[in-house]
């Protein structure tokens, strides 16, 4: 049996628009619990960069709003979309704003925290701006730390490209 991939998962994007994973099939993909409120907040133009440079080659940054660290990211999903369109031109997708830890995790978020753990074994996601790497099969390769720089996982990104 194969093993699981994101594929079998779909989301609400951030206009409300229900998209399933598979349309990212064959990609290499960045998914990022994002905040707007967040001292890694400023990360949105790196992501956005690796977007822009990567994207021709297959790769996708998808972004999903969570408000639950300190209520960072308080405003609704209108308010999240332009506050990252504005202040950082993002034009990679943006999801409606989810959770990634509790009762109320998000059934992507718990698929890609059981298959890329973090420190010590934990799932659970420590802070925004959680990244996890999946490759063009479909499967989490990676997952980096809130302070792990986009510019700092290019060369990951580019080797499975």
């Amino acid at each position: 049996m194969a093993s699981e991939t994101i594929y079998s998962f779909s989301a609400k994007d951030i206009k409300g628009q229900e998209v399933s994973m598979d349309d990212y099939r064959g990609k290499v993909l960045l998914i990022v619990n994002t905040a707007s409120k967040c001292g890694f907040t400023p990360q949105f133009e790196g992501l956005q960069s690796l977007h822009d440079e990567l994207g021709e080659r297959g790769f996708e940054v998808l972004g999903f709003p969570c408000n639950q660290f300190m209520n960072q990211d308080p405003g609704n999903d209108d308010a999240i979309s332009q506050f990252c369109s504005l202040n950082y031109g993002v034009s990679f997708p943006m999801f409606a704003k989810i959770e990634v830890n509790g009762d109320g995790t998000h059934p992507l978020f718990r698929f890609l925290k059981r298959e890329a753990k973090g420190l010590m074994g934990s799932e659970k996601v420590k802070w925004n701006f959680t990244k996890f790497l999946v490759n063009r099969e479909g499967q989490v390769v990676r997952r980096y730390a809130p302070t792990a720089k986009p510019a700092d996982i290019r060369a990951d990104i580019e080797k499975l490209l």
